[in-house]
């Protein structure tokens, strides 16, 4: 269903296994970043009601996930630390050339969010699946389903305000090209690394 063109290495879960601590305070940064795209998309296409309406309800749950996340941060006696480059994030941004008309950037900006969130998903699938934590494995299942939705209603727009066709061909190229950047990741306690 994602269209991923690579999976995670399996290994990486092992190496989340034994860094719980790093990968809840990494999540509760990429819950930070995400609600902050639904703002910024807000701030920068107010134009486009359907996806000013999507992306206010995006906000709000994307902050509930982070409360959800840093609860646990602080349930288990830490603090959430200093946010960190995300070097999945910084991969994938290059994969879009600067400038172009305002459809294509937010055409852009919608094929670069749905597949964080694809990727997301994945590896929320991973967690809830493979940790011997239940009420963890659990939270993770429900996080994975949230974010299959979000992959699916950026994809959508993306699709419903771009060109289909040329929205499908940067789409195809943008999973290949994302194949090639997890070649390198997988090896970091961290949600795409």
């Amino acid at each position: 269903m994602l269209g991923l063109k690579l999976p995670t290495d399996p290994r990486w879960v092992n190496i989340v296994r034994k860094n719980i601590d790093e990968i809840l305070s990494d999540h509760a940064f990429c819950e930070q970043k995400a609600a902050a795209t639904a703002m910024s998309l807000i701030v920068s296409f107010p134009e486009y009601t359907a996806l000013v309406e999507e992306m206010v309800a995006l906000v709000r749950e994307e902050m509930a996930h982070f409360k959800m996340v840093h609860d646990r941060i602080i349930a288990r006696g830490n603090t959430l630390g200093r946010d960190r480059k995300d070097a999945y994030v910084v991969e994938l941004l290059k994969f879009f050339p600067k400038g172009g008309s305002r459809t294509t950037q937010l055409v852009h900006r919608l094929l670069y969010a749905a597949l964080i969130e694809a990727r997301s998903c994945e590896r929320f699938r991973l967690l809830s699946e493979e940790l011997p934590n239940k009420e963890l494995a659990e939270f993770y299942h429900k996080l994975m389903i949230s974010e299959a939705g979000h992959y699916t209603m950026f994809l959508q727009f993306a699709r419903d305000y771009g060109d289909r066709k040329e929205v499908d061909e940067k789409w195809e190229a943008l999973l290949n090209y994302e194949a090639e950047i997890m070649k390198n990741l997988s090896v970091k306690e961290t949600i795409h690394g």
